[in-house]
């Protein structure tokens, strides 16, 4: 069915049949090790207190979106390791957390300076070059807002949580994604971040969700490239041709894409009977490990980290299903909206 289009330009289709087939083979997989963002490499010990973890976890996901700009990735060594994108990312957050807490408090954000936020920021890469995000900019106000709205909006910043009242939705806007949408970070159209934090807060028992089917995949940029490979979502030629051809999607066109996506997740999640949350972990672990943007493992043979997630032997698990792996006209690239803080 065609879900919508923007003029004669773009078409984005759900392919309910294949999400069908995807949600009954993913029936047939056991999750195993479902993450409880308890590693304290990079999230708060379980003996911290509530309050503080949730002000982690709004803080992190705040700044949570695209590490690699213009093929650059955010990558280096943290005390004498290796980490990257957004690993690197949340090791710099539970440093900063470990050496002080109350710099996630919103009365330190409000005031925050852009030089302090690049410094927590930089990491050494491997030619020995101090490099941070690139929109570093960006974080710092988005991070700044954050501070400033709690400030003017609640009396404490668990509010959030206790007005929800562990709603993710809610008549006027007392949903706890609604509530998220006070804060520029949070205001995403296809609400990645806000289903992300929402994810890693319920895995901690902090928000205990009482709409499950309210719950959304947050749909990043791996997610979008395997919906669009596994042929769960279709989208015409000339869109096709654009996103082998690097031209920038405008606002509207990646809305419209990732809004599909979601909706196509969705059903998969029904078919399945896998909750939405559960199926992002393996999703985007599969995005990261086995269905790369360059390299997939279907065009070599599976490694020891995908086999870890998928189980798979020889080849990917969905070789049969694959619209990309049947035909390569399908082995679609990330498509091209990077100037975003959304995903």
């Amino acid at each position: 069915m065609i879900i919508d289009e923007i003029g004669d330009k773009m078409q984005v289709k759900i392919n309910q049949e294949s999400c069908e087939k995807l949600g009954s083979q993913l029936k047939s997989l056991k999750m195993k090790n479902i993450d409880m963002y308890d590693d304290e490499n990079y999230f708060p010990p379980l003996t911290e207190s509530k309050e503080n973890v949730f002000l982690y976890f709004l803080v992190m996901v705040s700044i949570d979106h695209r590490l690699r700009f213009h093929d650059k990735p955010f990558e280096g060594f943290i005390e004498n390791k290796f980490y990257h994108g957004a690993d690197a990312l949340y090791k710099l957050g539970i440093l900063k957390y470990k050496d002080d807490p109350s710099f996630f408090y919103p009365e330190n954000l409000a005031n925050i300076n852009i030089d302090t936020v690049t410094k927590w920021l930089t990491i050494e890469n491997k030619e020995g070059k101090k490099i941070y995000p690139s929109d570093i900019r960006v974080r710092h106000e988005l991070l700044k807002d954050i501070g400033i709205k709690i400030k003017k909006n609640f009396s404490d910043p668990y509010d959030i949580i206790t007005i929800s009242k562990g709603y993710l939705r809610r008549d006027y806007g007392n949903g706890f994604i609604d509530i998220l949408k006070i804060f520029k970070a949070y205001q995403d159209p296809v609400e990645k971040k806000a289903f992300l934090l929402a994810k890693f807060l319920e895995r901690r028992s902090i928000l205990s969700i009482n709409d499950p089917y309210n719950k959304e995949l947050p749909i990043d940029n791996h997610l979008t490239r395997i919906a669009l490979r596994l042929g769960i979502v279709d989208v015409d030629d000339t869109t096709r041709e654009k996103i082998y051809a690097n031209i920038e999607f405008s606002d509207w066109e990646d809305i419209l894409l990732r809004l599909s996506v979601r909706q196509a997740y969705k059903m998969v999640s029904q078919y399945s009977g896998i909750d939405p949350f559960i199926l992002d972990d393996f999703l985007w672990a599969f995005g990261r490990s086995c269905c790369k943007t360059k390299d997939p493992v279907c065009k070599t043979s599976c490694t020891n980290e995908c086999i870890k997630i998928t189980g798979c032997k020889e080849n990917c698990i969905f070789t049969k299903e694959c619209k990309a792996f049947q035909n390569r006209i399908y082995m679609i690239p990330e498509h091209n909206f990077k100037n975003t803080w959304w995903y």
